[in-house]
């Protein structure tokens, strides 16, 4: 049986900054950060008090007053870039439903709407038993993270394998590396593969205090991400969704659809290390790329760009630095990298598939987006992190990578459609 090729032929985006795909790529691709001081609510009690939060009304989104009530911010955010999703594919409405999955990621469940409801039942945490009469009806799909791939299969018409994946800041490509491997092994023709997560209130922010991980440059938040700089000292919490729609290759073409760029290869690893730890010879992240590319069947030189992990954190930067020259050899010294964390944040479980959205846009536009606030080499860093300034060029095959919390580490492969016949004959030479 010949190998079924996965192509991804829709996208929608939710982002810090304003709502929409366009609007996302305008902001990365020109350099702009939408890391500001916390608005949600009152950040003054943290240490850091910065975040990149999305400028998102749900009403304008198209949600109903129903979808609202019942979803927590981060499944509204989810239902919001699966309807852009959906209408950029133009989904074939003959498909059947039972042939289209779901695979969403996500890092933080439904905290938001969580938090809010335990301040109600407790009378804002006075009463050690809750009371239950004041509890939301919703109250079970806040609990259950499974809610974001219901919420998404009915938004898409979805009645395929549909799971949900949380492997923390690796869960965005996760479910779009699942979402891959469905159609690859024939269980589904079409794949609503994504991630949400909403991880800007009180807990979260203080979680990361404590850790002492993220950025204390309260007074200059537009400038607090600083990834591979020397100057950095940590991440900026963000926040939104990114959601695919991948279909495989004979499907689009049989349609006509528009296609943005073909997933190649998806591979994860665990470290068995440390909860937050990471090793400076980067081996775990290495390998993760090793296996990507072995499994693409690609040489180094073949790639075109990194879109790096990028956290803005000393242990996360050096490591990272390091998994490139032991997986890439002398050539990762050649190979433009960038981290987009610097001006979208670090959306914990959701960030993942908002790099897929820019490393696919990167592929479709031919421009690599650039490092912000990248000013001061490090010389530990010592790669090109593509400083403050984006570059057009062409842009055929990317990796975009990833690393969180539990030892998890991914890496995932993107090829330019128009690249297909030239790779194929290069994968063979590679093999």
């Amino acid at each position: 049986m010949s190998e079924r090729r996965v192509v991804m032929t829709g996208m929608g985006v939710v982002a810090p900054g304003d709502p929409g795909r366009e609007a996302f790529w305008d902001l990365v691709s020109s350099g702009r950060t939408a890391t500001r001081t916390i608005s949600l609510f009152d950040p003054a009690p943290f240490r850091s008090r910065i975040g990149a939060e999305c400028v998102f009304d749900p009403e304008r989104a198209g949600l109903s007053y129903q979808e609202i009530r019942r979803t927590d911010r981060a499944g509204q955010f989810a239902l919001a870039a699966t309807r852009e999703a959906v209408a950029d594919a133009g989904i074939d409405p003959g498909v059947s439903p039972h042939r289209i999955g779901v695979s969403v990621g996500n890092g933080v469940g439904n905290a938001i709407s969580m938090e809010q409801e335990y301040r109600v039942v407790s009378d804002n945490g006075r009463a050690w038993l809750v009371d239950h009469r004041y509890a939301t009806p919703h109250l079970y799909s806040y609990v259950m993270s499974s809610s974001l791939a219901t919420e998404v299969a009915w938004a898409s018409g979805a009645e395929g394998p549909a799971t949900v994946i949380s492997t923390g800041c690796c869960a965005g490509i996760d479910a779009v590396g699942y979402g891959f491997d469905l159609i690859q092994e024939g269980s589904a023709d079409v794949v609503l593969a994504g991630a949400a997560d909403a991880p800007i209130y009180p807990i979260t922010v203080a979680c990361f205090d404590t850790l002492r991980a993220s950025s204390t440059s309260n007074d200059d938040p537009e400038r607090a991400c600083r990834p591979f700089d020397r100057r950095r000292n940590g991440l900026v919490l963000g926040e939104g969704s990114a959601v695919f729609v991948l279909e495989e290759y004979e499907h689009a073409v049989q349609r006509n659809a528009r296609i943005y760029c073909e997933v190649i290869a998806y591979a994860a690893r665990a470290n068995g290390y440390h909860m937050t730890g990471l090793k400076e010879d980067g081996r775990e992240m290495g390998e993760a790329i090793i296996a990507a590319m072995a499994q693409a069947k690609l040489n180094p030189d073949d790639l075109d760009y990194v879109n790096a992990h990028g956290s803005g954190t000393r242990q996360n930067d050096r490591h990272e630095t390091a998994a490139y020259k032991r997986s890439l050899g002398e050539y990762a010294y050649r190979l433009p990298i960038s981290s987009i964390k610097s001006m979208v944040g670090h959306s914990l479980g959701a960030i993942g598939s908002i790099e897929i959205g820019a490393s696919a846009l990167a592929i479709d536009r031919n421009v690599v987006p650039p490092t912000a606030n990248y000013t001061e080499a490090d010389p530990e860093c010592d790669l090109d992190y593509v400083p403050l300034t984006a570059r057009e060029q062409p842009v055929d095959t990317v990796l975009s990578v990833g690393s969180g919390f539990g030892g998890f580490q991914s890496a995932i492969v993107l090829a330019s459609i128009r690249d297909t016949a030239r790779g194929a004959h290069r994968r063979r030479v590679a093999a």
